[in-house]
């Protein structure tokens, strides 16, 4: 048999087929299909790509507990025999993720895309690690190495979009993203590149119209695609200064879809944090967030997903921060692991400035995150995901009296937010202290205008 694009695969069984159609569909299009090749590979347990995309999915929760929920599917996977070399990859692929080598399993991800440019599993996955790693020209190259093979299918171009966004190369993203919108206009990842584009050149008004334009298209997505596409929509929101309609939009697209998975959490955590540096009153909305984050305990899984989940406890003053914190100092010395080097010299640093904003010491806030934030990418997340960390530090300059500071900061972010509300009305506070009321007069023109 061969699958929906093409590729063979062991099997005579169309029950199990369709489970690897569902996976292979479903993981990159976003759609809860996906979980179906649980069932077909309990169904056929002899059967080494059912398990081990049924293992990949497990490992995709991003929670200590995956692991051993992949296990007994990895287990089967391995056990199967009479595979194609590219099913033999994808077990081993699930193998190298569920021991966490990673680095190993980002070369295999690569020597397969290249040799089989269709097989999409492996283009995601790829770029899933090289992402979390914050390795953006690898997941350019991943996705370039599945043209022209892959060149009629919608999702390898908003793949590749993502890839030269990352890369800051705007006008290739975007000509990317527009290709994939051309053969289905439905594709949830070109819409995602297409967001981050507009952010980044400061097209406020344009990106909230163009995500309105498409939002019908997400309601039937996983949580993660649906809640996340809604979160960029809102950071223009918060720009523009629609206070309602963001809070609209967090109360019923961005928490409450799937509270405890890891991406819901840090979408609802970051989207909270930068309402309030906005200046807007979230009321009680944090309590619902922090408790579902606290029955994660010490989950170091990922340092960018650990490091919002410290901001979330912190924020609500939960005991829980402290045993995270505790866990994150302890990861920073584990050198089993692949990414101690990001743990030690980057997250942990991180992390005490985080712990240092929640016990409002903001000089430590300062002092933490100004050695943290030269790499934090190392840590994972986009630029748009990771500016809840420059807002942070931003927040304690302000608190701190630094304004000097802080209007350098200020007027450097205007140069990607030429007009925000929230920007301008803090920017137009830090000239009036500063004794420049020129320039506070005209910053609160620029918000009074766009608002």
């Amino acid at each position: 048999m061969q699958d929906l694009y093409g590729l063979p695969v062991t099997t005579d069984n169309d029950a199990t087929r369709q489970g690897i159609d569902d996976f292979v569909h479903g993981f990159i299009s976003f759609q809860t299909k996906a979980a179906n090749v649980l069932k077909a590979a309990k169904a056929d347990p002899g059967n080494g790509l059912a398990n081990a995309y049924a293992a990949i999915l497990y490992m995709l929760l991003e929670a200590p507990i995956a692991p051993k929920l992949a296990q007994p599917f990895l287990e089967n996977a391995q056990a199967a025999s009479g595979l194609t070399p590219r099913e033999n990859a994808a077990v081993e692929a699930a193998h190298l993720f569920v021991t966490g080598k990673i680095p190993k399993l980002i070369e295999l991800c690569e020597a397969t895309v290249s040799a089989y440019p269709r097989d999409m599993v492996m283009l995601k996955l790829g770029q899933y690690h090289t992402f979390n790693i914050g390795d953006f020209p690898a997941m350019l190259r991943i996705a370039q190495k599945a043209q022209p093979g892959a060149a009629d299918i919608a999702y390898a171009h908003g793949m590749l979009a993502f890839g030269f966004e990352e890369c800051h190369l705007l006008d290739e993203a975007e000509a990317a993203a527009r290709h994939a919108m051309s053969l289905d206009d439905s594709e949830p990842w070109a819409h995602h590149a297409l967001a981050h584009i507009y952010l980044t050149r400061g097209q406020i008004a344009e990106g909230a119209a163009f995500l309105e334009s498409v939002a019908r298209h997400w309601a039937d997505l996983n949580s993660f695609m649906h809640s996340h596409n809604w979160w960029h929509l809102a950071l223009f929101y918060i720009s523009a200064g629609r206070k309602e309609d963001v809070l609209a939009a967090y109360d019923t697209h961005v928490w409450g879809l799937s509270k405890d998975y890891s991406q819901d959490q840090i979408g609802a955590v970051s989207l909270l944090a930068r309402l309030e540096f906005a200046g807007i009153d979230v009321g009680a909305r944090w309590q619902d967030v922090a408790d579902h984050i606290a029955k994660r305990g010490a989950d170091t899984t990922s340092p960018f997903l650990t490091l919002q989940y410290l901001y979330a406890l912190g924020r609500t003053g939960r005991p829980e921060a402290e045993t995270l914190l505790k866990a994150i100092e302890a990861r920073a010395e584990d050198d089993t692991q692949h990414d101690v080097n990001t743990w030690r010299d980057v997250a942990l640093w991180a992390a005490h400035g985080i712990a240092a904003h929640g016990a409002g010491d903001y000089d430590d806030t300062i002092r933490f995150l100004g050695k943290a934030l030269p790499r934090l990418a190392e840590c994972g997340g986009s630029h748009a995901q990771r500016d809840l960390f420059e807002q942070i530090h931003l927040d304690a300059l302000v608190k701190s009296g630094r304004t000097s500071q802080a209007q350098q900061v200020l007027e450097m972010r205007r140069s990607y937010d030429p007009d925000g509300v929230p920007l301008n009305t803090m920017l137009a506070d830090v000239y009036e202290q500063s004794g420049l009321p020129a320039q506070a007069s005209q910053a609160r023109a620029r918000a009074a205008s766009f608002r």
